[in-house]
């Protein structure tokens, strides 16, 4: 009984180091294309003039304004998931928006629901159209 008990033990100790590396592997498979390689992106971030989520002011009134525009974006259906995943960084009240969008509506609907509530000077647009 104690040796079925400690093969039991054993196999389940070898499936809990299997079944991650199988899914690491399917989820190669499903996705060939995938570039997991961001350094040039990295790269530039290090620039000291570019703005990264670091960077967020921790006013409330700063905090409010990333809230709000981030709701205005989640809340649209239309926009991909890249698009919802942009950095919005409010900084003294001046928005800075970064990162991938897929097409140039996304990141004229963004910039827009950006400027209608921070105001058109207040929005500084640094997002970028994968694959351009």
């Amino acid at each position: 009984m104690r040796t079925r008990a400690l093969l039991f033990s054993a196999s389940l100790l070898a499936s809990t180091f299997l079944v991650p590396a199988g899914i690491g592997t399917s989820f190669a498979q499903a996705y060939p294309n995938a570039a997991p390689d961001n350094s040039a992106v990295n790269q530039r971030d290090r620039d000291q003039q570019n703005l990264t989520p670091i960077d967020q002011s921790n006013k409330p009134e700063d905090v409010k304004m990333t809230r709000e525009i981030r709701r205005a974006i989640v809340k649209d259906d239309q926009l991909s998931m890249d698009a919802k995943n942009v950095k919005i960084i409010t900084v003294d009240g001046a928005v800075t928006l970064r990162g991938p969008v897929k097409t140039e509506q996304e990141k004229a609907d963004i910039a827009a629901k950006a400027a209608q509530l921070a105001g058109d000077s207040n929005v500084h647009n640094e997002l970028e159209v994968a694959g351009q």
